[in-house]
């Protein structure tokens, strides 16, 4: 793979050094305002590790499902065409620029005792606002336009020429999907389900809005966070810092094979 060599404008690195100054300058804020020496306790606190393990459990099971759904739905917008594709598109990523708040009461007309599934919820005793089911739905409506969004571009960049040739020599749609589609993509897979899953463990306002903060139930590392920053803003800066830093471990890993998968795929 060889490196472009034309060279862009000096005006192109100016703001593009802005642009790095607005991402890293608040989270170099954080790491200088943190207690660091304090951390390790404040990790091993029962209510802190019981919020951690909420926000991994939910946050995976959100990014599954997400990761599943988004990819039957990307293939499905990639491969069709016309005006009501791109309604549903955007409808679609609506999620991506709703208000939290907004997002939460959505989720709470559309799961809560007034939706139209609330007596299939009743009859089979399931509980879904102000539960741990509604932690993962707040987290699944926020990821999912992410896998979507990145998976129709991977598809649409790419193309789909190797599965015609697949299914013109016969076999079948499910033989394609998953001897042909599936490991073409899989960088792309990966990628969308490493965003699906930050995004689903920083969020934040739907959750409060749509789950509330039960501690031990839906009460996340974002809402433990934003308790402990009413009481004590070190507190609440350290737990941020260990949010950041495992955010940032998952993305990186992600991003590390990404580009070798990618290479794979080209071949």
């Amino acid at each position: 793979m060889h490196r472009s060599t034309t060279r862009y404008p000096a005006t192109v690195g100016l703001l593009a050094l802005v642009a790095c100054f607005s991402i890293l300058f608040p989270i170099l804020s954080l790491a200088l305002g943190a207690e660091w020496t304090s951390l390790p306790e404040l990790a091993s606190t029962p209510e802190n590790l019981t919020a951690a393990f909420l926000s991994i459990a939910t946050a995976t099971l959100a990014c599954a499902l997400s990761t599943v759904l988004g990819f039957a739905l990307a293939l499905v917008l990639a491969r069709a065409s016309g005006p009501l594709v791109s309604v549903l598109r955007a409808l679609v990523l609506i999620p991506l620029v709703l208000p939290p708040v907004v997002s939460g009461l959505a989720l709470i007309l559309a799961y809560g005792r007034q939706s139209l599934l609330s007596p299939l919820f009743d009859a089979a005793g399931i509980r879904i606002v102000f539960s741990t089911n509604a932690v993962v739905l707040a987290q699944v409506f926020v990821s999912l336009p992410f896998v979507v969004l990145t998976l129709e571009s991977a598809f649409r960049a790419r193309g789909f020429a190797e599965e015609g040739v697949a299914a013109a020599l016969g076999a079948r749609p499910m033989r394609v999907l998953r001897t042909v589609t599936l490991p073409r993509f899989a960088g792309s897979i990966l990628i969308a389900a490493t965003l699906a899953f930050a995004r689903s463990l920083g969020e934040f306002g739907a959750t409060l809005t749509f789950a509330g903060s039960l501690a031990g139930e839906t009460r996340t590392l974002p809402l433990q966070i934003y308790l402990a920053r009413e009481v004590d803003l070190s507190h609440a800066v350290g737990l941020s810092i260990l949010l950041v830093a495992f955010s940032l471990v998952v993305v990186s890993l992600a991003y590390a094979r990404g580009p070798l998968s990618g290479e794979s795929e080209k071949r």
